[in-house]
């Protein structure tokens, strides 16, 4: 049956059949699915994720705190492998009960602190450290609602273009138009809005910048859904100059290696639990090369 030939029943059924990538760990209910504890490492935070554009968000935020030289942010960086159903655990549920990576357990307060979604990591590390976010009403409201346009915005650019180009197991011209249009409308705004200032929230870096690139940046530099030339990425001009100057921070690359299960073997870290982890996959890189 074709797309244009369905017509929805009138109550909806579940299809465990339904095909497309992730088919087998989608459902319709929330919950655990089965009892497991999640580890547990040596710093204050827990984080609980996978080196996909969300996690990558808060583990450049880790990294970048730590280069600025905070201690507290020291932290333990756990797999939680989605493909296998890992955040259906009772203990991942019990932090984010949404089943969603990444999830954050901060040890240091009394009783500890879960906070999950991503947008909230951002914000209650910001908070937290006093970083990466102004303090100036102006620049603070900028920085703010450029974070949460990611958050209302990339579930078009995943949840839409992605999945229907990428991962659905037929292709249907209409998503795909559809989708591609909005999120070209999306390249476009931060297009526009970079050719007038450095950073989103002007000439200051903060988290609205770790939570725009991990998407947006990977889809200028044609490595999300490998969808680069299709959406023509190299004509923002500007979300590219933004997207290659953010790469280079050391933070950065450090940062989108955490939780990293795919591509080059030297570009993976799976988990991470002490800043030494880094010059271990150092090591191994020379290695390789010699």
């Amino acid at each position: 049956m074709s797309a244009s030939e369905y017509n929805p029943p009138k109550v909806w059924t579940w299809n465990k059949d339904a095909g497309g990538r992730f088919a087998n760990i989608n459902r319709p209910i929330a919950g655990p699915t089965q009892e497991k504890a999640l580890p547990v490492g040596k710093h204050p935070l827990q984080l609980y994720s996978l080196g996909t554009p969300n996690g990558v968000k808060v583990t450049v935020m880790l990294e970048e705190l730590l280069a600025l030289g905070y201690s507290g942010a020291e932290y333990d960086a756990w797999l939680i492998n989605i493909g296998n159903g890992d955040q259906f655990t009772s203990g991942f549920v019990d932090i984010n009960p949404n089943s969603k990576i990444p999830a954050l357990f901060d040890r240091s307060v009394d009783s500890g602190v879960r906070v999950f979604e991503s947008g909230a990591i951002l914000m209650y590390l910001a908070e937290k450290f006093g970083a990466f976010l102004p303090k100036s009403y102006p620049k603070r409201a900028e920085a703010l609602s450029w974070l949460f346009w990611q958050m209302g915005s990339a579930p078009f650019l995943g949840g839409g273009f992605g999945h229907f180009y990428a991962y659905a197991p037929v292709k249907i011209q209409y998503a795909i138009d559809r989708y591609a249009m909005e999120t070209k409308r999306q390249m476009d705004v931060l297009d526009r809005h970079l050719a007038e200032h450095e950073y989103m929230a002007g000439d200051e870096y903060t988290i609205a910048d770790m939570a725009i690139w991990p998407w947006y940046g990977a889809l200028a530099q044609g490595v999300l859904y490998e969808a680069g030339e299709f959406l023509e990425v190299e004509g923002y001009s500007h979300v590219q100059r933004w997207t290659k100057q953010i790469a280079e921070r050391p933070a950065v690359k450090r940062g989108r290696m955490v939780n990293r299960t795919f591509g080059k073997p030297e570009s993976q870290l799976w988990e991470r639990h002490d800043a030494s982890d880094f010059d271990m996959k150092t090591q191994d890189k020379l290695q390789a090369g010699s």
